[in-house]
């Protein structure tokens, strides 16, 4: 992706700038400058990313934040991409509840500060539900339900279909699932709050920053910090 950049560009090598660009066009999709954005959507776009950035910027367990944007791309209006700083093949219990509340972050956020929700957070739940449930069911990390697996997975993947889950356990069970799954957002949600409350004044200053700049990297964050 990086060379068609540099190719469409006439340069003869492939700079860093190119690489930056594949990165965001492979994570997010091409931009989308056409798409018009009200001052008003694009406020609440601006603090739903900066509520994610300072949860994962704050929170010890979260891969470190490198680029923020409110240019849409894709299907996304905007985005916040954190990376970690090494290979990492395994993740721990409080890696994995940081990640929630950082998947969080963004809708705190607009409860914190437009006093409502928007639709803008479904991928982010769609993710954070998908994680909390995999703790429950697949990694073991639940404290009622202790190191089991529960669902097992069969059949063969077929015309792009993935493995059927098929119940291996009572309606006890699945009604027990569901409230340590639900338990874990919930904590996920609180702890979001407390960041984004305790440091109003920072989550103020991203969001302002990125209604002016439409991109803030890794080195602005931390200078606005």
């Amino acid at each position: 992706e990086g060379a068609f950049l540099a190719a469409r560009r006439g340069k003869k090598t492939i700079e860093m700038e190119e690489l930056e660009e594949a990165i965001d066009r492979v994570v997010a999709g091409p931009e989308r400058r056409t798409r018009l954005i009200s001052e008003k959507e694009k406020r609440i776009i601006a603090y739903h990313e900066s509520g994610h950035a300072l949860v994962a910027h704050v929170l010890p367990n979260s891969d470190p934040v490198h680029k923020i944007s409110v240019i849409p791309r894709g299907r996304a209006l905007g985005f916040t991409l954190t990376l970690p700083t090494e290979d990492r093949f395994l993740l721990t219990r409080a890696e994995l509840v940081d990640e929630l509340a950082m998947l969080l972050g963004g809708r705190v956020a607009e409860e914190l500060i437009i006093g409502d929700i928007t639709t803008g957070a479904q991928n982010d739940l769609e993710r954070a539900t998908k994680i909390a449930r995999q703790m429950v069911t697949e990694y073991g990390m639940s404290d009622m339900l202790g190191p089991l697996t529960l669902g097992q997975k069969q059949g063969e993947v077929f015309l792009g279909r993935d493995f059927a889950a098929h119940p291996d356990y009572s309606d006890q069970v699945a009604f027990e699932i569901d409230s340590e799954v639900r338990q874990l957002i919930d904590q996920a949600h609180d702890e979001a709050l407390d960041v984004l409350q305790g440091n109003k004044k920072n989550l103020d200053a991203i969001a302002l920053a990125l209604i002016e700049r439409e991109t803030i990297e890794k080195e602005e964050l931390v200078e606005l910090l």
